[in-house]
């Protein structure tokens, strides 16, 4: 378990400083974070099959003026580490992200004081001209202190905590772990609600109509599905750049036409 703990920490440790220090490029989202995780547990699949949940549970969830309402990559390595760890099943590990990536969401805001607490620091080194100095600290602080609590608890979590959540969650009635698999499934359908009440529109609406069809009366697999979704992205895209195009050049020649008889 200590090992599993070292290992989960990594993969916190990485995705949070590469995205960190390369601005941001998505790598701590739940659909790789959980991959990885499983990949070095030694199981993937699992990991990626919870990466997918994962990731239509959390990609609604946005952080709003810096504050994060839950943890979707802490949550994730935690809730895939108890699964795979374990032999729980998915649904059981994915009920137990959210509750998780909340409490981990509170570790990372309660460390935001120690961090501020350190401005008149960073000014001052900034202020020395010392640049070299600056920048190491500056990566340094991306990869490790940024993130400190949060990987602390991550470690003591799995290295000394899974066993005793195992033998809670072997402990609970058959209908407790029923509820919690229907709320598993209950989360995924919440997340893609959220994410689409952002970016509804009427002109795209109808797409939402469309796979609904293809899954629930064409029993069409997801990849099925997400291929067809694809093609029509595309085509929609070029479509509305040819319209824009064709709008562009309509409106050119008629400034041209308009210029051509203030001329006469």
């Amino acid at each position: 378990m200590v090992q599993s703990g070292l290992l989960c920490a990594l993969v916190w440790l990485i995705v949070q400083g590469v995205d960190r220090l390369l601005s941001w490029q998505t790598f701590q989202r739940p659909i790789v974070t959980a991959t990885l995780t499983g990949l070095l547990l030694g199981d993937i699949r699992t990991g990626m099959i919870m990466a997918a949940s994962l990731e239509a549970i959390f990609m609604g969830i946005s952080a709003i003026g810096g504050s994060i309402p839950a943890d979707a990559c802490a949550s994730s390595i935690i809730a895939v580490a108890y699964t795979i760890l374990t032999g729980a099943d998915v649904e059981t590990g994915l009920a137990l992200a959210m509750p998780i990536g909340t409490l981990m969401g509170s570790a990372n805001e309660m460390w935001k004081p120690a961090l501020a607490a350190l401005a008149p620091y960073w000014e001052r080194l900034a202020g020395s001209g010392r640049v070299k100095a600056f920048r190491t600290q500056v990566i340094g602080c991306g990869l490790f202190l940024d993130r400190l609590p949060q990987t602390i608890i991550m470690f003591a979590a799995i290295a000394f905590g899974v066993q005793g959540l195992e033998h809670v969650m072997n402990g609970m009635p058959a209908f407790i772990m029923s509820g919690l698999s229907a709320a598993s499934s209950m989360m995924t359908g919440i997340g893609f609600a959220i994410l689409i009440s952002m970016i509804w529109n009427r002109e795209i609406g109808w797409f939402f109509f469309i796979g609904y069809v293809f899954q629930k009366y064409l029993q069409l697999p997801t990849v099925a599905i997400a291929i067809i979704a694809g093609v029509m992205a595309f085509t929609y895209f070029c479509m509305e750049k040819k319209l824009n195009d064709i709008k562009r050049l309509a409106e050119n020649k008629t400034a041209q036409s308009a210029g051509e008889e203030d001329l006469f």
